[in-house]
């Protein structure tokens, strides 16, 4: 990272929460109703983030800008960036006949035009814990030009007890421990104590001390160009088909793929939890208070 250069956080705020049943990325968790969001703005704030960009939705995109404006002010550099459905779809495709977000690929895009430098992107409803943003900020210090970051979390610690979940699963590494291939597996359960990924090839078990990804991701602004060009095939392949998303694993699968790049798998995934169910809320919302009760973390994060 070059001397005085910016770096971004890009919180991927424009999910539709269907199986929470409501808009999650707003609801409060914390000991005065503060945000997952809150926290991970926080974090990332004294490990040196100083560019803030929110991809949100058309509908809460005033209500995120009012929520977190007055507490970035004098901090950060802050933009609020709409994932609408339209945008950078080539206009030949014509109108888009889709209610569902294009994915995280076409979020993590959206902060193209107000990117310069490295960039974090998250999830702006998973917690990732303070050493996460740090060993982000670190990586990207020394990290050549080409090189990404994967901050990897164990699958036995980032599961659900109330249904399936979605991960990005690093089964494969080469010997330096180099990320080679992110598997997408869209519903894993834990089963009486096996963690199984549900196929279309059948149930498959996995090691519960594979690293996965959270969305907790690193990247070098150049990813930007070859984004925006794959995002445009997927386009090609899928306007018929309105439940296709374009995850980020897919992106970096190709990246690797092609050798445009590397992806580390780094350290810091220490503390992950987040709320896929509205059952998880309570759960969550005991864990943000335990570690504002150690210290971690002030009762009021804004003063």
């Amino acid at each position: 990272m070059k001397k005085n250069q910016s770096l971004s956080l890009l919180v991927m705020a424009a999910g539709m929460g269907s199986r929470y049943g409501g808009i999650k990325q707003i609801d409060g968790f914390g000991p005065h109703g503060e945000t997952i969001m809150d926290y991970s703005l926080y974090d990332a704030l004294r490990a040196g983030f100083n560019n803030i960009v929110f991809v949100v939705r058309e509908e809460i995109k005033d209500t995120v800008k009012e929520m977190f404006l007055p507490k970035l002010q004098g901090k950060a550099q802050v933009h609020f960036e709409v994932q609408s459905l339209e945008r950078y779809v080539p206009a030949r495709f014509g109108k888009v006949e889709r209610k569902k977000p294009w994915g995280t690929t076409h979020a993590m895009l959206c902060g193209k035009e107000v990117i310069d430098g490295p960039f974090a992107v998250i999830n702006a409803d998973d917690f990732y814990g303070r050493p996460a943003f740090e060993s982000l900020a670190d990586f990207f210090k020394t990290a050549p030009a080409t090189h990404h970051a994967m901050v990897g979390y164990t699958l036995a610690n980032v599961l659900s007890d109330h249904g399936s979940v979605s991960r990005g699963v690093a089964e494969e590494r080469d010997a330096n421990g180099y990320l080679l291939k992110l598997n997408e597996l869209t519903k894993i359960v834990n089963d009486r104590g096996k963690i199984i990924s549900r196929e279309e090839k059948g149930d498959r078990e996995l090691s519960p001390s594979l690293p996965v990804s959270m969305n907790c991701w690193g990247f070098q602004a150049g990813i930007f160009d070859l984004t925006e060009k794959m995002f445009v095939e997927f386009v090609e392949k899928n306007i018929q088909n309105p439940s296709a998303e374009f995850y980020i694993a897919l992106l970096v699968s190709e990246l690797i793929r092609q050798n445009l790049g590397k992806v580390n798998i780094i350290g810091g995934g220490t503390t992950w939890f987040g709320v896929t169910y509205k059952e998880d809320k309570e759960e969550v919302s005991g864990k943000i208070r335990a570690l504002a009760n150690t210290g971690e973390y002030p009762q009021r994060l804004w003063k």
